[in-house]
């Protein structure tokens, strides 16, 4: 089959592959009708991700036709059209019992959290579903049938950007009435300002520094800033609320603008990557506000501004989006017509076409925010 493989720091290919199989009787293999690029791929093939090598199979935004399905699969068949939450969890342990799908304790022999569909060998060693096919674990617990009449484009963010978006709302402790600030304003950070419009918060704040980007978020009606226009936007952010956010939610991840240490020390494998959003979030929340950093992070962090958060009384919250929680409750609001994701798609391409498909989306250009890549 073909695949979009890592190949290298700053590069991927498409390749022919060999075919996925059955490997466990609760495994499906799904033939993969509609792929997404997420910014949390680049930091795989920036290298800023550990447990990567060559050849490795890229994607968690993934949904397609059932294949063929293990004998201790219950749910589904030949022929079964579903979409795949990325979080590989078994469904019976201690946190997935508790509905926290992304540690499950028996998905990954590699690292401390739980296995994540095509995220490195630290994250589970699943190969992903930038390819022709895909082998799902725990075929009873992720993978869910689309409901009749919906198209690939309408369900496949229930993979991910829906599900992590909403998540960052609830863990923000997002209320009507409220002062948010959303950091970052590609596909997660767009989708977390329309949940938070859906919310009712009374004044939604969305920084980034990507103009086109910015122009979209304007479209959905709310306030933005392009943080390269301040000294210090943070502070800015403080002084126009008259004393801060109530919220504050970080879509943006260790690949925010980084300083020139930070560059130093990421490559030295001291830093995990820029905190600059981090540092914002600290200055313009307000006392007794909530941060939620659902952009991903990496290992370690220096000059963490943790006093300028325990001293306001700041409630921070973070991790991997537990995302099957939330398939059926997204399949429902999709059909209802509460929530629509279409609009950040940018590019549709073939999975041939997925090296170009990286370039624009790792380098912003063609306006890109969301590619989707047609196996």
């Amino acid at each position: 089959m073909k695949a979009i493989v890592y190949d290298g720091i700053q590069k991927v290919e498409c390749r022919n592959v060999a075919d996925p199989g059955i490997e466990k009787e609760d495994d499906v293999v799904v033939k993969v009708t509609s792929t997404a690029i997420c910014g949390s791929d680049l930091h795989l093939v920036h290298g800023l991700v550990k447990g990567m090598y060559d050849g490795y199979i890229l994607g968690h935004e993934t949904m397609g036709i059932v294949e063929e399905a293990g004998k201790g699969v219950k749910n589904l068949k030949k022929g079964d059209r579903v979409v795949i939450p990325f979080p590989v969890a078994c469904g019976h342990c201690e946190f997935c019992s508790r509905g926290e799908y992304s540690q499950c304790d028996n998905s990954n022999d590699y690292g401390e959290a739980g296995g994540l569909l095509g995220y490195s060998k630290y994250h589970g060693n699943y190969a992903g579903g930038q390819a022709e096919y895909i082998r799902v674990p725990y075929a009873n617990v992720g993978p869910k049938k689309v409901p009749e009449g919906l198209t690939d484009e309408q369900v496949l963010f229930v993979t991910d950007v829906l599900p992590t978006s909403y998540w960052g709302t609830e863990i923000a402790n997002v209320k009507a009435g409220d002062t948010v600030v959303v950091l970052g304003c590609g596909p997660i950070g767009l989708m977390t300002i329309k949940w938070c419009i859906l919310k009712g918060a009374g004044r939604i704040i969305a920084v980034d520094h990507v103009n086109y980007r910015l122009e979209h978020a304007r479209g959905y009606g709310v306030e933005t800033l392009n943080f390269e226009d301040y000294e210090q936007v943070g502070a800015y952010i403080k002084e126009i609320t008259h004393g801060g956010a109530h919220s504050v939610i970080d879509c943006v991840g260790l690949d925010g603008k980084t300083s020139v240490v930070e560059k130093i020390e990421t490559a030295l494998k001291l830093q995990g990557g820029s905190k600059s959003a981090i540092e914002t979030a600290s200055q313009c929340v307000r006392k007794a506000g909530t941060v939620a950093l659902v952009g991903v992070y990496g290992d370690k962090y220096n000059n963490f501004p943790l006093g300028n958060f325990f001293s306001k009384n700041i409630s921070l919250k973070m991790g991997q989006c537990p995302a099957t929680r939330y398939v059926d409750l997204m399949l429902e609001k999709i059909q209802k017509g509460e929530i629509d994701a279409t609009d950040i798609i940018t590019h549709r391409l073939s999975l041939e076409e997925g090296k170009h498909a990286y370039s624009i989306f790792d380098k912003r250009e063609d306006h890109c925010i969301k590619v989707i890549l047609k196996a």
